[in-house]
């Protein structure tokens, strides 16, 4: 029997010979022509491959393009990359898996793009409109992929492909991918009153996490591989407004205090140093929007646990303090990707008035 298999990703093991059989979901024209896309308009739902049987999900490639993008773009709509969602159901269940808004999903928020490089996510030219996914994606009975449009006026073409391999039977170890997007907008920090901008931004105490912002909560047995982080900082200053401070905290299995793994700074978690206001991106941590002066505007980070997942049996709360002892109220997004055995706890994406981005 095929199944799964101990196939890792270097190549290294490429010379190991596979007996899946290769498939592809995709937008081409089936009648023969260039119009190798699917149409979507407002306030419906594209399926990008619906499959049966054991497999996994290897690769998504997706480019979106506005209706009035290229001859009219004073009519395009705005913000659709939160009003697109993309969508992902496993083993024929009722409940997503992956709910997460488009751009968000592959790594850069804001309902912005960028060029970027990381091992799992890539946005790639021309300025970030090629979305990439490699995360592996398993199921044992059927797979559902689909992008559902909350725009309100303008079609979008979607231009995608699903690479998948097709097994005979999955591992039973082999947990399914989630992705959650959430938001605090702002998230309940302090009014700085007679604090001087030093006592605002560095002192007080946290000795419990509860008001930290959270990332992602689920129960059940997997592991936490990663996030992005949005930040739009909403202090106006013309004094040091660094809006990272806060420590990660995440706590596992029912921690208490203090929590299984407890970090000492937003950029330290995200593998920087030092208050960084460049762009960055490497194969499991990066910086895809840095923020304009002061730290000013929008920022977008991101940070991959490849080679170091969070594994919990029971539980995991991932958070981190906006600002030193949650003092900051900035506007923190994210999206979590985890992967855990079914069922999960089901999630609701917030509604897409709630998603849309300040303005900057």
């Amino acid at each position: 029997m095929t199944d799964y298999g101990n196939y890792g990703s270097s190549l290294r093991d490429l010379p190991r010979l596979r007996a899946g059989r290769r498939g592809r979901a995709s937008s081409w024209d089936r009648r023969g022509g260039n119009d190798d896309r699917v149409t979507l308009p407002p306030g419906r739902t594209a399926t990008l491959a619906e499959l049966t049987g054991a497999g996994c999900v290897e690769h998504i490639w997706i480019t979106v393009a506005n209706e009035h993008m290229v001859r009219n773009p004073w009519m395009r709509e705005t913000d659709y990359l939160r009003k697109l969602v993309l969508r992902a159901y496993w083993d024929g269940e009722r409940e997503p898996s992956v709910a997460v808004p488009l751009g968000d999903f592959f790594g850069v928020g804001h309902g912005r793009t960028a060029n970027f490089v990381s091992a799992p996510l890539q946005m790639s030219p021309q300025d970030g409109k090629a979305f990439n996914c490699w995360f592996p994606m398993p199921f044992g009975d059927g797979a559902r992929l689909e992008v559902v449009s909350e725009l309100v006026h303008e079609r979008v073409f979607l231009y995608y492909y699903v690479d998948y391999e097709l097994f005979d039977e999955l591992g039973e170890d082999l947990g399914r991918f989630h992705a959650q997007w959430r938001r605090a907008d702002p998230c309940p920090g302090v009014e700085q009153g007679r604090q001087t901008n030093d006592e605002f931004l560095f002192t007080g105490t946290n000795l419990d996490g509860a008001d930290n912002y959270t990332i992602l909560e689920a129960s059940g047995r997997g592991q936490y591989v990663g996030c992005v982080l949005n930040i739009h900082n909403l202090r106006a200053t013309t004094e040091w407004n660094w809006y990272g401070e806060g420590d990660d905290m995440i706590f596992v299995d029912g921690d208490r205090w203090p929590p299984t793994l407890h970090g000492t700074g937003t950029e330290d978690y995200f593998d920087t140093a030092w208050c960084p206001d460049q762009t960055y991106h490497a194969p499991y941590h990066g910086i895809t929007l840095p923020g304009g002066d002061n730290w000013s505007g929008q920022i977008s980070l991101y940070r991959f646990h490849i080679e170091d997942p969070v594994p919990f049996q029971r539980s995991i709360r991932v958070s981190i303090e906006h600002g030193h002892a949650n003092k900051r109220s900035d506007d923190y997004s994210s999206v979590a990707y985890w992967y855990q055995a079914e069922p999960h706890a089901p999630f609701a994406l917030a509604p897409v008035e709630q998603r849309l981005p300040r303005s900057l």
